[in-house]
């Protein structure tokens, strides 16, 4: 039986301003670093606040995702907030675009969307 999900793997083009955009914005805290000489990438095990985690993986040549956000596969990360307003002016006054705030039609909850520095959508869902 399936209980939860564990993690979210993201390969990035810029490992160093990946890292500085899900440590040091977002606010994650590292779990595990490491570098694989073989494969000539790192992996980050970061934490998320409800036990979840995000694997944060750099792989030279990686292809980029091929559209925003209608690609077939992964749509976009969700996270949820308590008060979406002041993750929302922590993000702008670090220079990451954010949409407007829209309310969801059948749950009334609201959202937004911004991105990770490889385009990667990423969601505010507020509870």
């Amino acid at each position: 039986m399936l209980l939860s999900i564990h993690h979210a793997a993201i390969i990035c083009s810029d490992y160093e301003k990946s890292k500085h955009f899900y440590v040091d914005l977002l606010g994650l805290k590292v779990i595990d670093e490491n570098y694989r000489e073989a494969r000539n990438s790192w992996k980050l095990d970061l934490a998320l606040p409800n036990g979840g985690q995000i694997e944060l993986f750099s792989f030279p040549d990686a292809p980029k995702r091929p559209s925003y956000p209608e690609a077939q596969g992964l749509r976009h990360l969700a996270f949820s907030v308590d008060k979406i307003e002041p993750i929302v002016e922590h993000l702008k006054s670090n220079n990451i675009e954010v949409e407007d705030v829209r309310v969801d039609e059948y749950t009334e909850n609201r959202f937004t969307f911004f991105a990770d520095p490889d385009g990667l959508p990423l969601e505010l869902y507020e509870k």
